[in-house]
């Protein structure tokens, strides 16, 4: 089968020819219909810092993705060949603590698809049975790939109460912009959003939100000028850029809440007497998606058109053109970019 390989410890990937797997046990194949491209798949492809101490090749990548069940191993009696399918990415062993206490996305021992398993940049993927989200009728290949990042942005923007809240979303790649649509859709009084890249500023406010920064040294003071003058009552931090944090917790009024989400570079130095412990400031890390609560709130927002994240699919590639599909998503003129699957 065709499939997009990290074959060496370099930068760069191959399109490849590889057995297609063959599921044993608890696990079924599925077929791709699509397969979005995020961040961590650019990194991939990039050979950084974190991809080295994570990537041990070869390795097929991709892990946002919709598809269609063709086999399934001896063990699995849920799931039928046919079945429309999303994949929820971290596969959990149920045995640590973490998982016996019933937070399953926190598990010690989870291997990620894509990272730690091969993915789903190819024309099939293996996934564990208890790891495909049967999706709700009506929604396309493209979307219900999308259900994966959408989930990441719906466990951090439900952190809190957002009804009647302002809000400001520092980061506004395909995470950051899902976060306007569900703060919108859950009626927050205004969602305000700070991102260094136009065409993003302006997909945010084609998801709704009332007004979009540069980032800047007065950005704080902008907000508050936007918002009568006052902060704001919750912050969704997508960027991990050490000023942005800063500048979120600056911009919160006292009482507030925010979500950290964002994964960045370098350690943040912060004065959390006066950003936080005096200003009675909640903090919530948010790491993955919650099983399958998340999935649930998510298939809600996206089958119901509550939230409509097709202005967020800007681009479609064959998965033979991923370079192309590379390059467009590091210009920084894209929303997601999805790869669609080569016959043979």
């Amino acid at each position: 089968m065709p499939a997009v390989v990290k074959a060496t410890a370099a930068p760069g990937a191959e399109f490849d020819q590889v057995p297609i797997p063959e599921p044993e046990g608890r696990d079924v194949l599925i077929e791709v219909a699509a397969s979005s491209i995020c961040g961590t798949d650019v990194h991939i492809f990039d050979w950084n810092d974190w991809a080295r101490r994570h990537i041990h090749p070869p390795r097929i990548f991709g892990h946002e993705v919709s598809g269609h069940v063709v086999a399934v191993g001896a063990e699995v009696d849920t799931l039928k060949p046919g079945t429309f399918v999303a994949a929820e990415t971290h596969v959990i062993d149920h045995t640590c603590r973490q998982c016996r206490r019933g937070l399953y996305h926190l598990c010690e021992n989870v291997k990620v698809l894509g990272v730690d398993r091969d993915g789903s940049f190819a024309r099939y993927v293996l996934l564990p049975a208890e790891n495909c989200w049967r999706n709700a009728p009506g929604l396309t290949p493209e979307v219900a790939a999308l259900q994966e990042p959408f989930g990441n942005a719906v466990h951090a923007a439900l952190a809190g109460p957002l009804r009647e809240n302002a809000v400001t979303i520092f980061g506004l790649g395909p995470i950051g912009l899902c976060a306007v649509g569900i703060a919108r859709a859950e009626g927050a009084a205004a969602v305000y959003g700070v991102e260094p890249n136009p065409y993003r500023r302006e997909l945010a406010e084609r998801m709704g939100a009332t007004a979009v920064f540069a980032p800047s040294d007065s950005v704080v003071r902008q907000i508050r000028e936007a918002n009568a003058g006052v902060g704001v009552d919750v912050v969704l931090e997508m960027s991990g850029h050490p000023a942005a944090i800063q500048q979120g917790l600056e911009v919160l009024h006292s009482g507030g809440w925010i979500s950290l989400l964002g994964i960045g570079d370098q350690p943040v130095t912060l004065d959390l007497n006066d950003l936080v412990v005096t200003k009675g400031i909640t903090i919530y890390g948010i790491f993955g998606r919650k099983i399958w609560d998340t999935w649930e709130r998510t298939s809600h927002y996206l089958s119901s058109g509550k939230v409509d994240v097709s202005p967020l699919i800007t681009h479609r590639f064959p998965l033979d053109d991923f370079q192309e599909a590379m390059a467009q998503m590091k210009s920084g003129r894209s929303g997601k970019v999805v790869l669609l699957p080569n016959s043979g």
